[in-house]
């Protein structure tokens, strides 16, 4: 896999009514009742669809007014043998001591059973009448009783012991734990630096780095540094806004490492601890800081999407490549990013993120784009092991087998080169591999115990060891099979 590098609320009502309003009958409209304005929390729940009704006639002028009404009405007397009906202008008349319900039996005209004008009760009307009145009798009074419920209600919602009021409580003051990504960031942030880089000529760019112990070292990708590795100008950072003068200690163009030193170191350094990056599990919480697009302390968080993914990367500069085994991450990294950490959950460094994935032109490499989701980072425990030598040396060691691969090679595998050298040059006989029997022509399939396939692949993990150790390695010989221990070789700096 080759990527690129990315670098640069009324009045007071009126008191309920003793006994149930009754509807006005059907004739002209009052003006002084179409005013009224209604009770708050007293008005009937159910409007009734007009009911037709025998004609109202007017009471005898000693009735109270309906309520809601300034002036009765004056209405023509009714003609003889007419019922009189409770309507317009008056209240029904008191029941008497002991009703007779709906007229039936009893002592005397019950409540709403109209009378003759000796007292006599009226005798009981044939047809559907009789029916409407008694049903419209019962509605009004349902409706009475409603009203005066709802008043009884608004008045005790006044009063402070009935209340249902949810008042809004101000919010408590936000406790972020340590261990949530805000704790984790709010305390790596202090020790990650942006660096800018420049080169006599103005080239130059932005990248990330962070502080690796107290005596002032800051751990970053050579491709940030390049640009101004002879005779450049660079400078760190701190999220608190100071900055100081830096140095290059040294670099590892294939590991794609560098360590800087700040000239004038400020006291308090608070290096960020190491993690251990072979024990990192594929959906792992990740945290990435750095400064994309030269948004310095910009924090993003994701998981590692996968484990040992080769890479070769490069900064579209025409300079040699760089190989990782990396950690990838989805976690948003930009150019800017470069050089900064990658955390655990825990906030411990896992990785120094150095490469994306580029859409920009389809495919891998080339063009300075944005995140897709496909970050990669250098293990912590290969860049340590970096960062020690360059900081003892100032010089990168890197572990090899003494064979020369062919990187165009079209095989699954990784090829040994058969031409464009001598055959010692292609597989050095003094080497790793030529002691081991390997020759010029040779398919290398897996090294320790993983698949090899390509010559990329076989390079990245090749440099997570360190040399001297001794790994197991398949190769492939006219199509067959064999498996050899080669102890790892060394070279010092880059070719």
């Amino acid at each position: 896999m080759s990527t690129e590098n990315e670098g640069t609320a009324a009045p007071t009502p009126p008191a309920a009514p003793s006994a149930p309003p009754v509807p006005v009958a059907a004739s002209t409209p009052d003006p002084a009742a179409s005013s009224a304005q209604p009770v708050p929390g007293a008005e009937q729940t159910q409007q009734l669809p007009p009911t037709p009704a025998a004609p109202a006639y007017a009471q005898p002028q000693d009735q109270p007014p309906a309520y809601g009404h300034t002036q009765p009405q004056p209405q023509p007397e009714p003609p003889a043998g007419a019922p009189t009906a409770y309507g317009a202008e008056g209240w029904p008349p008191p029941p008497p001591a002991v009703p007779a319900y709906g007229g039936q039996g009893g002592h005397g005209g019950g409540w709403g059973t109209p009378l003759h004008t000796d007292g006599a009760p009226q005798p009981k009307p044939k047809g559907r009448g009789g029916l409407v009145a008694a049903v419209l009798a019962a509605a009004l009074l349902a409706g009475g009783i409603g009203g005066g419920v709802g008043y009884w209600a608004a008045q005790r919602g006044d009063e402070p012991s009935g209340s249902t009021t949810i008042t809004a409580s101000t919010p408590k003051d936000i406790k972020r734990e340590p261990g949530s990504v805000a704790g984790l960031a709010a305390s790596a942030l202090p020790s990650v630096v942006t660096i800018e880089a420049s080169a006599g000529d103005g080239e130059g760019g932005t990248g990330t780095g962070f502080v690796y112990d107290e005596q002032g070292h800051i751990l970053t990708n050579n491709h940030v540094v390049a640009s101004a590795a002879n005779g450049g100008k660079l400078s760190a950072t701190f999220s608190n806004g100071k900055k100081y003068d830096a140095e290059v200690i040294g670099r590892a163009q294939g590991y794609d490492v560098a360590v800087l030193k700040l000239k004038n170191p400020p006291a308090g350094l608070k290096p960020l601890a190491l993690g251990d990056s072979d024990k990192v599990a594929v959906g792992d919480s990740t945290i990435a800081i750095g400064a994309p697009f030269g948004l310095s302390n910009t924090v993003t968080t994701g998981i590692v999407s996968a484990k040992n993914r080769p890479v070769a990367s490069g900064d579209g500069s025409g300079g040699k490549n760089s190989y990782m085994s990396a950690l990838q991450t989805d976690a948003s990294i930009n150019p800017g990013n470069s050089g900064g950490p990658l955390l655990d959950g825990r906030g411990a460094v896992i990785g120094i993120n150095s490469a994306i994935q580029s859409a920009g032109n389809g495919g891998f490499g080339g063009g300075q784009a944005g995140s897709i989701g496909l970050g990669f980072a250098i293990p912590v425990n290969q860049a340590k092991n970096v960062a020690d030598s360059l900081i003892k040396t100032g010089k990168p060691v890197y572990p090899v087998i003494s064979v020369s691969v062919d990187l165009q090679a079209k095989t699954d595998g990784a090829k040994i080169s058969e031409q464009g050298a001598a055959a010692n040059e292609l597989v050095d006989p003094n080497g790793p591999a030529g002691k081991a029997g390997l020759k010029p022509g040779d398919v290398i399939t897996e090294f320790g115990g993983r698949q090899v396939d390509s010559g990329p692949t076989l390079i990245s993990l090749i440099w997570t060891y360190k040399p001297g150790d001794t790994v197991k390695l398949t190769y492939l010989r006219d199509g067959k099979p064999n498996t050899v221990d080669i102890t790892l070789g060394s070279r010092v700096g880059d070719k």
